[in-house]
């Protein structure tokens, strides 16, 4: 009976990839079918290895570690030209560090086996760790950034780079500052990365919690449902709001007069003349913690204009973000519908980028419950690499691999040595240079060879060039050739490889 279960999951499996379902369906009855012979396997008693990664995770091969790195330096570079130090912290921190600081996210955090007398879990981003790290070191002033995995025990969703295990970039300023610079300053960070990855068109959603919090106080939401009210309105860009009101009226209690009002307000997006008309608004202009929010996005939106993005941004109500700590102004980062290519289906992954304003966060972790104000931002890369990849699959681009310059050959026999000696060389001068490993390699495989890998140059050692005092150099790409003196050749690398 077993063994015929399996076969009708094979068959399922085989009818869904014939007629090309939805990439996700496809993956989950396939884990489903392993897993049943995985269960028959044991049942035989014989053992059986299903040889395959966790789900939610994935390996990454040479091309796609290639075009992340792309991806991470542009990340990086940005980061680090507007003066962040970086850290690093560990992947695991005690429970009691991340419990109670992600709202209804933190069913989703690890936890780990108790390791003698320590109950640990693995990190579920990294803005709980660097203020831990903060108060630990009574920190009170720093920008920083920190690239590195963190976990998540969701419902995977691969295709829109969705997993349990992904890298965050988070780039934070801690210290206490006029209103809004460091704010604005997050918002150009995000602006200057998606610009520079050229992902598409994009739009930036800016909110503040503070608005919310006093927008939930006026249509007459109790304190205690704030933050539960808070994580329905942010499915708002995922669901209609008829989804979200129901959700707030039937499962959470709300009041139908209560969600009516709501409406009125989170279906509500703009830029500066928003902000100016509820400044106005008779209602949230008597509530002091929205007036301050309104006050603070106006003197936001001033800084943006100066540095010349508020096109891309957008004041939009329905922005909430669901984690506990943020206290202030709020952002995501959206793509927008990609154009369609050769007919294939539109690539959309949504939110690639998110943070805010956490005043409190740090203040949780200092025994004397001290202040460190902090505003940071969050890029998701897995989902803009998920993208990236698709595009270069689209184009058929060739990614190379290595960064390797030049490739040392021969054009003779016997020549091993010679080579050998002259790799030394350029790899002591920091030259990236590669050989084949034979003793006598044909001169057109070791040129086969670099068509290949797209290394462009090829420093050729012959008999005659060794009489010479010469090494010739040949271009891949136009197959030109032109012999350099010995003592000149890492100079000549360099220069011709900066042109590539």
């Amino acid at each position: 009976a077993e063994e015929a279960a399996v076969r009708a999951q094979a068959e399922t499996v085989r009818r869904l990839k014939q007629d090309k379902a939805d990439p996700d369906e496809i993956a989950k009855e396939v884990a489903k079918l392993l897993d049943m012979k995985a269960q028959l396997g044991a049942d035989e008693g014989k053992q059986k290895f299903v040889l395959k990664t966790p789900k939610g995770t994935r390996d990454f091969g040479p091309k796609e570690m290639a075009i992340r790195e792309r991806a991470f330096k542009a990340i990086i570079s940005c980061f680090k030209r507007h003066g962040a130090e970086v850290i690093d912290t560990p992947v695991f921190e005690l429970k009691e560090t991340l419990t109670g600081k992600y709202g209804e996210d933190s069913k989703l955090i690890y936890d780990l086996k108790d390791q003698g007398g320590e109950l640990l879990s693995l990190r579920y981003d990294l803005t709980v760790p660097f203020a831990r790290y903060l108060a630990m070191n009574k920190i009170t002033n720093m920008k920083r950034y920190h690239v590195a995995k963190v976990y998540r025990r969701d419902s995977p969703a691969m295709t829109r780079g969705r997993y349990r295990e992904f890298y965050q970039c988070d780039f934070d300023i801690a210290g206490q500052f006029d209103p809004m610079i460091p704010d604005a300053e997050c918002l150009k960070i995000v602006h200057e990365i998606l610009s520079d990855l050229q992902l598409g068109d994009f739009v930036i959603k800016v909110n503040d919690r503070r608005i919310l919090d006093g927008m939930f106080a006026v249509c007459g939401v109790p304190d205690s449902k704030f933050r539960t009210i808070c994580s329905s309105v942010d499915k708002l860009d995922k669901v209609p709001w008829e989804e979200v009101r129901s959700e707030m009226v039937g499962e959470k209690g709300l009041s139908p007069e209560a969600a009516d009002r709501i409406g009125e307000y989170v279906q509500l997006h703009g830029g500066l003349e928003l902000i100016e008309r509820l400044l106005q608004d008779p209602k949230l202009s008597q509530n002091k913690l929205a007036k301050e929010g309104l006050g603070d996005m106006k003197l936001l939106f001033e800084y943006l204009s100066l540095f010349g993005i508020t096109e891309k941004i957008s004041f939009d109500l329905s922005l909430a973000r669901g984690l506990d700590y943020y206290t202030g102004v709020i952002f995501e980062a959206v793509l927008l519908q990609q154009e369609k290519e050769h007919g294939e289906e539109a690539v959309s992954v949504g939110s690639v980028a998110g943070g805010g304003r956490y005043d409190g966060l740090v203040g949780m972790f200092d025994p004397k419950g001290r202040k460190v104000p902090c505003v940071g931002v969050s890029i998701g890369i897995e989902r803009i690499f998920s993208i990236l990849e698709q595009r270069l699959e689209a184009s058929e681009e060739k990614v190379r691999t290595t960064e390797t310059q030049v490739l040392v050959a021969s054009a003779q026999k016997k020549l091993l040595e010679e080579r050998l000696k002259l790799i030394s060389e350029l790899w002591d001068a920091g030259i990236k240079a590669e050989m084949l490993y034979k003793k006598n390699p044909k001169l057109l495989n070791q040129l086969q060879y670099c068509e290949e890998t797209g290394i462009p140059l090829v420093a050729i050692v012959g008999e005659q060039e060794l009489k010479d005092g010469v090494v010739k150099l040949r271009i891949v790409a136009t197959r030109e050739e032109v012999n350099v003196r010995r003592e000149s050749l890492v100079e000549e690398i360099r220069i011709r490889t900066s042109q590539c």
